[in-house]
């Protein structure tokens, strides 16, 4: 039988979108887009939560039966009836695809009665079929060569349809096409560095969110599709898994679109990224020259909106001084001076009048013509010397949690960074500096006056109260206590860190990574000497982790950073490193930084 499953187009593959603006509950999502995706490119799509990132991920895959001319992967791993979302067709605009696409959503589902095995037979039964066809073809053409044939055997029956050496032709062309042979130890490879379950027979339903992940990445990075869309795909992932992802996305011969926090992934694998966080026209930003180029265009458009915005507002402030001006002539001109008469009163009050009404006029006319500018992140003045000792672990263990002894000192201005792999201890050792958790062995000592504050893992903060309450609240017990005076308080809209509404909302209402701003908000606000920091890029935009970097690099405090991010390791490659092993540790003393 003759398969219909599509073929790669190659180097014609492309993905169009063309003016493209996307509506979806009355909110506009995506805005007057303009996106061309081809078979060589490498694609980063990044923006806050909710900024439509998916969306468009989905709006490049498309519906999931688009006939011959394309098709999409997400059958290779999800049930046909488990998208995250519903296929968007944009409100304007046009979309056009050439080729075929697969598709990795970040959601996964829990109920899905397939066998690893299953997943792995669907991601290449294109490649099967094809080569099931390759040997049917070859069987008929064999039966064509009767004994004593000669001649050409494509004219062997001119009446038929298609001759058995065209059928040939046209599977073997199919499966070469496919790399149809490579097929399945492609994704045996994929699984075994993804660290995924590799028992065929095993049900999907039986593993955990992060196994059925590995296992669905593997059918797709172990495929052959023209283009991939993946949708955070270092999620789940450990080092050796993230090596293997970055090396075959940028090795692979197809298209890679990527949406990622993940800056390290940025940075090794796109050319070109499409930020969807606000701008001053409302269009997303597309910007060539990888990663850094991306950071460079970005901070001078931010720095150009912001001086526009002064400019504006300082335009508004000088209207509404003269409308109030105006005003207050129009007022007086109603009471002049004794003797002045009638018609010159009427007079000069209708001009002060026309006057009002022009610069009303004007001051409505100029308002909100430019948004105001994204938040940006502003560390209080914290007021560690250099070199002044701080903080003292001597052979700090903790049975259990921190098996080997670790000592250390901290000064005014020293930086660490602490790593090491899960179950190392990286968090009960910042939690022993802090006080919070009593070592086993060893001790503590910490100078008089030096402030620690604790970024912990995992956020606690009371769910019922509002942002702002939370945050007075943590301010005022730091006050009464005298670890704070009054006069080094801070407020909430003065750290950057969460706009007006978002302060006023419940922590329950607010999103992981606006927790997470109100968190480093409530740490900074104790105006810490010796800051300590616990995977500090989780939930946080890729936009305020390189305006923390900046901030802890610059900070008198002394700075512990505990971190799996390998952008961030890179970014802070000059500090010392203490490394944590299971099972033991490698003391370091931290040089001072002056």
């Amino acid at each position: 039988m003759r398969t219909h499953s599509a073929l790669p187009a190659r180097s014609r593959a492309q993905i169009t979108l063309s003016n493209v603006t996307v509506v979806r509950g009355g909110v506009r999502v995506l805005h007057r887009l303009d996106l061309t995706v081809t078979a060589a490119s490498r694609i980063g799509i990044v923006g806050e939560n909710g900024r439509g990132k998916s969306t468009l991920l989905h709006l490049l895959a498309g519906p999931g039966d688009r006939g011959s001319e394309a098709r999409t992967g997400s059958s290779s791993s999800l049930p046909p009836d488990s998208r995250a979302e519903p296929d968007p067709a944009p409100t304007e605009g046009a979309v056009s695809r050439v080729g075929t696409v697969g598709l990795a959503e970040q959601e996964m589902p829990a109920s899905d009665s397939r066998t690893v095995g299953d997943a792995v037979r669907e991601s290449i039964a294109g490649s099967v079929a094809a080569l099931a066809e390759l040997d049917a073809a070859g069987r008929a053409l064999a039966e064509a060569h009767e004994p004593g044939e000669t001649g050409d055997p494509a004219q062997i029956d001119d009446r038929a349809e298609e001759s058995p050496a065209d059928r040939y032709a046209a599977a073997l062309e199919r499966a070469e096409a496919l790399d149809a042979w490579d097929a399945e130890r492609r994704v045996r490879v994929a699984l075994a560095e993804l660290g995924a379950e590799q028992d065929w027979s095993r049900p999907l339903g039986e593993l955990s969110v992060g196994q059925r992940y590995r296992v669905r990445l593997a059918c797709l990075l172990g495929g052959d599709d023209d283009i991939l869309l993946l949708d955070e795909p270092t999620n789940h992932l450990d080092g050796a898994g993230l090596d293997f992802l970055t090396d075959r996305l940028r090795g692979r011969r197809g298209g890679v679109v990527v949406v990622s926090h993940d800056r390290a992934l940025l940075a090794d694998v796109v050319e070109t990224i499409v930020d969807l966080d606000p701008t001053p026209d409302g269009r997303p930003r597309i910007t060539g020259g990888g990663y850094e180029g991306y950071r460079e265009a970005r901070a001078a458009e931010r720095a150009r909106w912001e001086q526009r915005y002064e400019r504006e507002q300082e335009e508004r402030r000088l209207l509404q001084d003269d409308l109030s001006a105006a005003q207050n002539r129009l007022v007086s001109g109603w009471r002049p001076d004794k003797g002045t008469g009638k018609h010159q009163r009427a007079s000069r009050a209708g001009g002060i009048a026309q006057a009002v009404h022009r610069r009303r006029a004007a001051l409505e006319a100029h308002a909100v013509t430019m948004p105001e500018p994204p938040l940006r992140l502003r560390f209080p003045e914290l007021a560690a010397r250099p070199g002044e000792p701080l903080l003292r672990a001597d052979a700090v263990a903790a049975e259990g949690r921190l098996a080997s002894p670790v000592s250390l000192e901290l000064d005014g201005g020293s930086k660490l960074v602490v790593t090491g792999p899960n179950g190392a201890g990286k968090s009960t050792l910042l939690a022993i500096l802090a006080g919070e958790l009593s070592p086993s062995a060893g001790r503590v000592s910490r100078a008089p006056g030096a402030r620690v504050a604790l970024l912990r893992q995992e956020s606690s903060l009371p769910l019922d109260r509002s942002a702002r309450e939370a945050f007075e609240t943590a301010l005022g017990r730091l006050i009464s206590r005298g670890a704070l005076s009054e006069g080094e308080a801070v407020s909430l809209s003065s750290l950057g860190l969460l706009r007006p509404a978002e302060r006023g909302k419940r922590i329950g209402e607010l999103s992981m990574g606006q927790r997470r701003r109100l968190d480093l908000a409530l740490v900074l606000a104790a105006r810490p000497r010796v800051l300590l920091l616990d995977e500090p890029t989780n939930h946080l935009s890729i936009a305020l982790v390189d305006e923390m970097t900046e901030a802890l690099r610059a900070t008198p405090s002394a700075v512990v950073v505990s971190s799996h991010d390998r952008q961030l390791l890179r970014d802070l490659g000059e500090w010392p490193r203490l490394q944590l092993r299971a099972g033991y540790s490698k003391a370091a003393r931290p040089i001072p930084v002056m």
